[in-house]
C-alpha cells in the first residue's frame, strides 16, 4: 500500500505492550531511497533521544485506526541504544543498533534490503544473510522532514519543491516524491520517481532530474484526494517512457524529451 510520509506522521504507534508515541518523520538512504528508521516522538516517556524503529518490526500499518503495529515490547525500545535528539545517526550508532536487535545490515548487499528486495522479517534467514553478506555500500541517512522543501532541477530551470513522499508500506521504499509546482502552474502537484533522479546536492537542496519542464508540466496531476492506482501508475510511467518499478513495460505512449 502507498501512503503519504504526511499522511503517516501523526499516527499512533503501538508495541507489543502499549502505546509509545506517535510518528514523528522519517529517515531513508540517498541510494535506494528507502525508509531505514521511523522517528517516534515518545513525549515525556524517553525525552531528550531519538526513538528509531526500524522497518524489521513494523508488522503492519491501519490507516483506519491510524496506527502502526510494532513487533517490540517497550523494554526492548527503553533498552536499545540511546541517541541524541540533537545528533545525526552515524554509521557507528547504526552497527551497535543492528547488533543490539540482531537484525542484518541493510547496507550489505546490492538490493534494497541487502541481498533481498524484500524485508525478510522471518529471524531464521536473518543468520543466512550475515553470511552471504556482500560487501557493504557508503549509506548516507537523509530526514524526510529535512528534504522536504528542495526545489526541483529540471533539464531547462527549476519546476517547483519537494513537498511529501509517497512510501510502499510493504517494502519500505519511497515510490514518489511529491512536487508542488503552484509558483509555476499554481494548485498542481505532480509525482516523481526517485529512479528518474539524475543526482541530489544536498548543499544547494536541489533534486536534479532529466527531463525538460514541459514534461513535467504535462504530466498526471496528483491531488491530495488521488488515490495512486496501478492505472495511474502506468499511464505515470508511460508519460515519461520509464520502466515501472513493479516490472511492468512503459505504457504505450511516449512523451520524448
Amino acid at each position: 500500500m502507498l501512503d503519504k510520509a504526511k499522511t503517516l506522521k501523526g499516527y499512533t504507534l503501538h508495541s507489543r505492550d502499549g502505546e509509545i508515541g506517535k510518528v514523528k518523520e522519517f529517515y531513508f538512504d540517498d541510494q535506494h531511497w528507502t525508509v531505514r528508521y521511523l522517528v517516534a516522538d515518545t513525549g515525556s516517556w524517553l525525552t531528550g533521544r531519538q526513538v528509531l524503529i526500524s522497518p524489521y518490526a513494523l508488522l503492519a500499518v491501519s490507516k483506519e485506526e491510524q496506527h502502526i503495529s510494532i513487533d517490540l515490547t517497550k523494554k526492548q525500545i527503553e533498552e536499545s541504544p540511546s541517541l541524541d535528539s540533537d545528533k545525526p545517526v552515524s554509521q557507528q550508532y547504526e552497527e551497535v543498533y543492528y547488533a543490539y536487535y540482531g537484525y542484518p545490515m541493510y547496507w550489505y548487499g546490492p538490493m534494497m534490503w541487502g541481498p533481498y528486495p524484500y524485508i525478510p522479517h522471518d529471524p531464521a534467514q536473518w543468520k543466512t544473510l550475515s553470511i552471504q553478506a556482500e560487501k557493504a555500500w557508503d549509506h548516507h541517512l537523509r530526514s524526510t522532514h529535512d528534504v522536504t522543501g528542495h526545489h526541483i532541477q529540471a533539464a531547462d530551470g527549476v519546476v517547483g519543491h519537494v513537498d511529501d513522499f509517497i512510501i510502499d508500506d510493504e517494502t519500505w521504499a519511497i515510490r514518489y516524491l511529491v512536487i508542488d509546482t503552484r509558483n509555476f502552474w499554481p494548485g498542481k502537484k505532480v509525482l516523481v520517481s526517485p529512479r528518474w533522479i539524475e543526482r541530489v546536492s544536498w548543499d544547494e537542496r536541489k533534486v536534479f532530474v532529466n527531463v525538460l519542464c514541459a514534461a513535467i508540466k504535462e504530466s498526471p496531476e496528483y491531488t491530495e484526494e488521488s488515490l495512486i492506482t496501478r492505472e495511474y501508475e502506468t499511464r505515470l510511467h508511460g508519460h515519461y517512457n520509464r520502466q515501472g518499478y513493479w516490472g511492468a513495460e512503459p505504457a504505450a505512449k511516449k512523451h520524448s524529451h
